[in-house]
């Protein structure tokens, strides 16, 4: 139970803060020198996070749910902006499991996500909304959530860092990172659970647990990194992954 808590947490934190949960999930465990979380584990905390930034955007999710022209144009952008990552999960999935197995290399991708969090400092600072993406935004914003699937690269710090790239503001950005998000972290909690099932893995009270944890933090998270953007940006994310990967390294 503890375990899941513990999990729960980090999963929550580095899921929607960008500092990677893939690459914590690989790194803490390592450094411990203990094992990291079961795949059922694994599971429901993506369940977890999805709730988390179902709840949060629920007043956004509302809107495109009336199907206006609004809400299609949405709808199609998001869409449109996951097909990169799922053609890319499908033909390098094994691949990148791999590099599951070799914490060095997530650590040296932990600091490369860094350097790209800081990179965006050099960028002026847009005010494009999410509403006035065009097809051509979110196919480029897609390819770089598609990074994340290297394990050390942060999902929300590529998207957020290339919406601002874009000429995205800075909260805008991360709005349409986030509910990009939702297809994704859906689809990897929900075929994780599938393949928890088929392998005799049942959801215990302890998974439970850890997917509540989860979601609760990972709300908090949200609304930090929100206010955080407004004020400074992700400058001081790059600076955590930066030392957060050198220390890795290091010590690994």
């Amino acid at each position: 139970m503890l375990d899941a808590i513990f999990w729960g947490a980090v999963q929550g934190l580095t899921e929607f803060l960008p500092i990677s949960s893939s690459g914590h999930l690989v790194l803490i465990p390592a450094l411990l020198g203990r094992e990291g979380p079961d795949l059922t584990t694994v599971a429901m905390l993506h369940l977890g996070t999805l709730a988390a930034v179902l709840v949060y955007y629920r007043s956004d999710l509302a809107r495109m749910a009336r199907f206006d022209r609004a809400g299609r144009r949405m709808i199609t952008i998001i869409l449109i902006g996951t097909i990169p990552a799922v053609i890319l999960g499908l033909a390098f999935e094994s691949k990148l499991d791999e590099l599951i197995e070799r914490p060095t290399a997530v650590a040296v991708m932990l600091i490369v996500t860094g350097i790209i969090l800081l990179s965006t400092t050099l960028l002026r600072q847009g005010d494009r909304t999410a509403a006035e993406l065009t097809p051509k935004d979110s196919v480029i914003i897609g390819f770089a959530q598609s990074l994340a699937l290297i394990p050390g690269i942060s999902r929300s710090g590529m998207t957020i860092s290339a919406g601002l790239a874009r000429g995205m503001e800075r909260v805008e950005a991360a709005r349409f990172a986030f509910l990009l998000g939702i297809p994704v972290i859906a689809g990897a909690g929900l075929l994780s659970v599938a393949k928890a099932v088929s392998e005799g893995d049942g959801i215990t009270a302890s998974t439970i647990v850890g997917m509540v944890v989860a979601a609760i933090v990972g709300y908090w998270a949200i609304a930090f990194l929100i206010r955080v953007l407004g004020k400074v940006g992700l400058a001081p994310f790059g600076i955590y992954c930066v030392a957060a990967g050198t220390i890795s390294v290091i010590l690994l």
